[in-house]
């Protein structure tokens, strides 16, 4: 019988905080196949995130069929933003919303979790999950952002994504697999998804292919990206009018169902699995077809007179 099976192989997911999102699903439909998954969060987010998990307050139930339920087997803190540690700004490093942490940027995160998987004997990274994105002034119209904000906007999207492959890559095992999120927003005009988001978002795809090249010759990994549908997480609140993009897409899509955050995780768990092992350079939808329409579903244009 065909089997998605991970037992063995160690993930890491960045950019969780919560259990609402679609990092949340990707790491639980890991740990359901046999990963080992630890996960990166938002230092300002780590103290809330760590107490909700501790006092029972997430969902940890483990998809599909599987039985038990899941836990990180590490949560590193982790801002994507800053590369090195002499990037972090004095008036970042002094805020509260850090103190007491450090080692929290993508090298030093990439230093400490290869130094954990070789010290339990574990071996090497098989699967690095990119779930971050941050646009500061994403409910500007892009004709209304500032270079400051377009360039936050990058950076925090799509250029961390190359800098995690830079500095994970060395740690990852032959074969292994990292897989982005992207959005519709790359390829077509979504109003309201503003801020320098929709430029992000195609730089992430267009890097995604290159990498997919790059990464693949010099470390032997694959790289991929899934296009998902809107979903109502707490981070897509900020930008506005979430809701009726949700609704817009029930309502217009091939498939006439809200999309669920474990529709992402099981492609993703999918895409990190030997299944995919020829599958590299993609950018999968995954958004009940929303992106295969031309116009909208506009009941009477399909009823005859």
């Amino acid at each position: 019988m065909l089997s998605l099976d991970l037992s063995g192989k160690n993930a890491f997911v960045a950019g969780v905080a919560d259990d609402r999102g679609f990092g949340w699903a990707i790491a639980r439909h890991l740990a359901a196949a046999g990963a080992s998954v630890r996960v990166g969060t938002w230092p300002p987010a780590l103290g809330i995130f760590t107490k909700s998990l501790e006092r029972g307050k997430l969902d940890q139930s483990l998809p599909g069929d599987a039985e038990g339920e899941w836990s990180p087997a590490k949560i590193y803190p982790l801002d994507a933003e800053y590369d090195t540690a002499d990037a972090v700004p004095v008036d970042v490093a002094e805020n509260k919303r850090y103190a007491g942490l450090d080692g929290y940027t993508i090298s030093e995160v990439a230093e400490q979790l290869g130094a954990d998987l070789q010290g339990e004997g574990s071996g090497k990274l098989d699967i690095l999950v990119h779930s971050l994105a941050n646009g500061p002034e994403v409910q500007n119209d892009l004709l209304d952002t500032s270079r400051s904000g377009y360039l936050a906007a990058i950076g925090a999207s799509a250029y961390s994504l190359v800098s995690m492959v830079q500095r994970f890559g060395p740690i990852m095992s032959d074969g292994g697999a990292v897989v982005s999120l992207s959005y519709l927003a790359a390829e077509r005009a979504i109003p309201g998804y503003g801020g320098g988001m929709s430029s992000a978002k195609a730089a992430l795809e267009g890097d995604t292919r290159t990498l997919a090249f790059e990464a693949g010759r010099r470390f032997g990994i694959r790289v991929n990206a899934i296009s998902a549908g809107p979903l109502a997480s707490r981070a897509a609140k900020a930008i506005g009018t979430i809701e009726r993009m949700v609704d817009y897409y029930a309502e217009n899509a091939p498939i006439q169902k809200e999309l669920e955050a474990d529709h992402v995780g099981a492609t993703a768990a999918f895409l990190c699995s030997p299944l995919a092992a020829a599958v590299s350079g993609e950018t999968l939808h995954v958004d009940m077809g929303y992106h295969a329409m031309g116009m909208i579903a506009d009941t009477d244009l399909l009823t005859e007179d």
